[in-house]
């Protein structure tokens, strides 16, 4: 056949099978068309799962009359006009393929109110390229999209649609996720005349919370960890799961770039690799995470659904969420609450003017930083040396082993768990965030008292991180040992790898490896990290020119370095059954408290678990 020119409605058939999936796929356009309105509430009609209708109305700034039938066409939008707007696009949408192609496959109603306009016009569209010229219509300011009947003239693929159910559940996960991107603009949703989810307008952390709770659940907001952090041009705010509440699937994990909500490889990556060492193998974090920068840094039209980005500086970015959300999980110490990060002033980096939600406007100026009280900021802390060596504190802590007294031995003056010439644990207001020790229980389990009611501690899950940590702070301040090769091992590679191994020389050599280069396709071992002697070093070489190839870096080195200290810490620390000492009790928690990541063992179980007296009396029915 000859080369010809696709017709015009031929064409969005076709981009409409890029666009419109599924009715939740229209939602997203639609949605997205009035957050970029300037719109502050959002009402969702949908009926029969969105197959029968989609109705979405918002309050925004509307489209003229002149514009209509305009907006139907074809790469015709208002949100870019030049080349310099591309690499610098600031809205959600930008391609202006949505509205034509979802009328191209439904009967579409279109009406709008412009601000400057004193009455509303509406447009019809059955499917076909030509539209009738505006009607009048009673229509308050904004604009209102009507989509009836999706897929009516291409049956084959409505048939791909799933149940009214399942249609439906992908249409509020749709809402969700944009809710949770514009915290200052109003969502009502409704299937079938019944309201399914309502949200409010919000302008505090608090309202913000609430509505992060009602889409993630309250148990997240609760065990989640509140950061606000800027360096390097770069801001990154939101809410993170702590270690223990960590999730079988990653369903609950939100990511949003300049509030654009995508699934990135390298955020992925980079968040990963911030939990590697606080998590069970196998579970996911959860998060809603906000990252802010200059939108000439970030490709928005990377993705033909726009789900990924692609960053002008992706080192950067990786490097900045993993090191933020890295030391934000160390500095978890007990006694901090989840969400209540350190106080500061602000800033005098200006957000980006697109997260609008809960941060003021356009006019803030980089010269007058504006207080807001929904951003506390976070702050990166560090960790202290710990007072003792892992071998004094081993001594300390397995010295004391008594034989058990008879209980017809124990003074009845005697405190179970103390001794009499110890004294009772201070009632004071400056007391502890672990509190003091009063007993030990089944020699597992050391039970102390703080301000709030009972603490328990698992002694041998908590004196494993606090060797393992020394153990790591050790070995970084001793810098890396090489261990030479008696016979160095040669390694047949691709010569993509080989070039790699050659351009990142000093990363192999900073983490004790001595890497030469025989030919186009060979490489050759001849020193490793003295850790790892008894090692597959081949395997892990070239695991991780593999990282180098892909993310630009690689922390596979270190990970089985720090495989091997968590095995020693693990071997090095108190067993169960071991008789500790009320002193050796207390030295612990002290430890415990000045620790990072102490919340944790190496193998990411919990250490420790609080109990308020309010809890402790509801079990004995106190106060009824």
């Amino acid at each position: 056949m000859p080369i010809r020119q696709l017709p015009n409605h031929l064409i969005n058939q076709i981009a409409a099978g890029e666009v419109v999936e599924r009715p939740a796929s229209v939602v997203k356009e639609l949605l997205e068309n009035a957050l970029d309105a300037g719109s502050t509430r959002i009402d969702i009609d949908i009926e029969q799962g969105g197959g029968k209708r989609i109705r979405i109305r918002d309050n925004g700034s509307g489209i003229p009359q002149d514009e209509l039938a305009l907006a139907l066409s074809r790469h015709a939008t208002s949100k870019i006009a030049s080349l310099d707007d591309l690499e610098q696009v600031r809205s959600l949408g930008f391609r202006g393929e949505a509205l034509p192609s979802i009328a191209s496959v439904s009967r579409l109603i279109l009406s709008s109110r412009h601000t400057d306009a004193s009455q509303g016009w509406t447009l019809f569209g059955d499917g076909q390229e030509v539209f009738d010229a505006p009607t009048p219509v009673a229509h308050a300011t904004g604009t209102t999209v009507d989509v009836v009947d999706l897929f009516f003239n291409t049956p084959a693929r409505r048939k791909f649609l799933k149940t009214e159910k399942t249609e439906f559940g992908h249409i509020e996960d749709i809402v969700r996720r944009l809710a949770l991107s514009r915290f200052d603009v109003g969502f009502e949703l409704n299937h079938n005349q019944k309201n399914t989810l309502r949200l409010r307008s919000t302008d505090d952390r608090a309202s913000a919370e609430r509505r992060v709770a009602e889409i993630c659940g309250s148990a997240f907001v609760e065990q989640s960890l509140y950061l606000d952090y800027e360096a390097a041009g770069l801001r990154l705010w939101g809410w993170v799961g702590l270690p223990t509440f960590s999730r079988s699937q990653a369903d609950l994990q939100y990511f949003y770039v300049n509030s654009r909500n995508i699934r990135d490889k390298l955020i992925s990556h980079a968040v990963k690799q911030a939990y590697q060492d606080v998590m069970y193998h196998g579970r996911h974090p959860a998060f809603v995470l906000f990252l802010e920068l200059n939108p000439q840094l970030v490709d928005v039209n990377a993705h033909p659904t726009k789900q990924e980005v692609r960053f002008r500086e992706g080192r950067l970015v990786h490097d900045f969420l993993f090191r933020t959300l890295h030391q934000a999980l160390a500095d978890i110490r007990p006694g901090d609450e989840a969400g209540a990060p350190t106080q500061l002033p602000p800033s005098n980096v200006t957000p980006h003017p697109q997260s609008l939600a809960l941060k003021g406007r356009e006019e803030q100026e980089k010269s007058e930083p504006v207080a807001q009280p929904y951003r506390p900021v976070y702050q990166p802390q560090y960790q202290q040396r710990l007072q003792m060596p892992v071998r004094e504190q081993m001594a300390a802590y397995q010295q004391l082993y008594q034989p058990v007294v008879p209980l017809e031995n124990v003074d009845k003056h005697d405190i179970v768990g103390l001794k009499p010439d110890l004294p009772l644990p201070p009632d004071t207001d400056d007391m502890p965030p672990l509190g003091f020790a009063i007993a030990q229980l089944h020699g597992i389990y050391i039970l102390a008292q703080n301000a709030s009611g009972l603490v328990v501690v698992d002694m041998h899950a908590a004196h494993e991180r606090i060797t393992y940590e020394y153990l790591k702070q050790s070995m970084a301040q001793d810098a890396l040992r090489s261990q030479p090769l008696l016979v160095p091992t040669s390694v047949n590679v691709s010569k993509k790898e080989a070039d790699h191994a050659e351009q990142h020389a000093d990363t192999f050599h900073a983490l004790g490896f001595e890497l030469d280069r025989l030919g186009l396709e060979k490489l050759t071992i001849r020193a490793v990290p003295s850790l790892l002697k008894d090692g597959d070093t081949e395997a892990l070489v070239r695991d991780v020119l593999a990282d180098l190839i892909t993310h630009g870096e690689s922390s596979r080195i270190q990970n089985a370095m720090n495989d091997i200290l968590a095995t020693m810490a693990c071997h090095g620390s108190v067993r169960a059954n071991r008789k500790l000492s009320i002193t050796e009790m207390n030295a612990l928690l002290r430890d415990m408290e000045r620790t990072e990541r102490s919340g944790q063992c190496n193998h990411g179980r919990p250490t420790w678990t609080q109990m308020s007296l309010e809890h402790i009396d509801k079990l004995f029915l106190r106060g009824r």
